[in-house]
């Protein structure tokens, strides 16, 4: 599908800010999800100063924080201080340490939802102890079952919900919030709005610097160990985006391996076998691991995708599996040796919400339009 980009007279943020009033004029109550990271910053500090500006009624605004379990303390630090500041606005700040889901990329190598925040079963060894105002419950949660995706809407069906997605983060990200436009509709099926959806980075780290909002020591510790600033994305230890900081993070939080390694035993794989396919990584530090080691990707591919329940022990897994079996066969005769490397890796790293499997959908049938209208110039 083809996205057509529109340029604009408004800046990115003053759009933004017509975005928010947009939504505060409706009347409703506005749920606006939280989480420290820059992109939610971005949307915060807007918010503070249209509260301030008395554009905006921070009587109707509720900010939700999913507290993670497994973050970094400079995240804790950063969402208290915003925290005081909304409340001193009149707004509400909801903390919940409730028991959700999230991905864990250490379990069984696979990229999975296994990892339960806050588990009862497992307090003794929490990697922190939640704060004393946190939310620890809630009706409408499926305590174990629920992801923070499937939650959130619930609590917030009575009202919008902004969300700090960007489409320059993923081109699955794009196409989603394209859809939503071609259909006419300008709010998501959740009742979610996306304010800064066209900022990129640049625009980020720019309005950060430019309104002096303070950010989290995490981010300039990633880019001093190397990072570069697509790879700047916090989460929380186990999902994949944030696996590799924490080899790199030691050396800031010395005490926090430890505490991390209690918790999740599987976490120390991240210090031994990062630059490896089993996080489908496409390092320097891969490729010189490996040397001149030649793999037949296409016939791996089909010897695993001919055998799934040999293969693939988890229903889970099978899931997956089978979604990337469907795919192989659709497009075995257009592939190339570089398409059939990138699906295995994809299968062997996990994929459990199919971020990948969208993606490699728009390179290899991409792939092959380019080189079809190249070959009939």
């Amino acid at each position: 599908m083809a996205v057509i980009r529109k340029q604009s007279n408004l800046s990115v943020i003053e759009a933004t800010k017509q975005r928010i009033i947009n939504a505060f004029s409706n009347g409703v109550k506005v749920y606006f999800s939280f989480s420290g990271g820059k992109d939610s910053l971005c949307i915060a500090q807007i918010m503070v100063d249209l509260i301030n500006e008395r554009q905006i009624n921070s009587a109707q605004l509720t900010v939700m924080f999913i507290d993670e379990e497994a973050i970094f303390p400079c995240i804790e630090k950063c969402v208290r201080e915003w925290r005081k500041k909304f409340l001193l606005l009149g707004a509400s700040f909801d903390w919940y340490c409730v028991e959700i889901r999230h991905f864990n990329c250490f379990n069984e190598l696979a990229n999975d939802e296994s990892f339960i925040c806050w588990d009862r079963e497992k307090s003794d060894v929490w990697i922190r102890r939640p704060p004393n105002f946190a939310i620890k419950n809630h009706s409408l949660l499926k305590a174990r079952k629920d992801t923070y995706q499937d939650f959130l809407p619930r609590i917030c069906k009575d009202g919008i919900m902004m969300v700090g997605v960007r489409a320059a983060e993923s081109i699955q990200r794009l196409i989603y919030m394209s859809k939503m436009n071609i259909q006419g509709n300008h709010i998501s099926d959740r009742k979610q709005i996306f304010p800064i959806y066209d900022w990129k980075d640049c625009d980020v780290w720019l309005y950060l610097q430019r309104t002096k909002v303070e950010i989290p020591d995490i981010y300039l510790y990633l880019y001093q160990s190397g990072s570069s600033k697509k790879q700047l994305r916090v989460s929380q230890f186990f999902s994949i985006d944030t696996a590799c900081s924490l080899v790199r993070m030691n050396e800031y939080y010395p005490n926090l391996m430890e505490s991390i390694i209690k918790r999740e035993p599987n976490a120390y794989l991240a210090a031994l076998y990062w630059d490896s396919e089993m996080f489908g990584r496409s390092t320097i530090k891969r490729k010189k691991q490996e040397g001149d080691i030649k793999k037949d990707y296409k016939n791996l591919l089909i010897k695993m995708l001919s055998n799934i329940n040999a293969f693939f022990t988890t229903p889970h897994k099978r899931k997956v599996a089978q979604s990337y079996r469907n795919f192989f066969i659709s497009v075995s005769a257009i592939v190339s040796e570089k398409d059939c490397k990138k699906i295995y890796e994809g299968l062997i790293s996990g994929d459990p919400k199919s971020r990948t499997l969208r993606a490699l959908y728009q390179q290899v049938y991409g792939s092959y339009i380019n080189n079809a209208k190249k070959e009939v110039n």
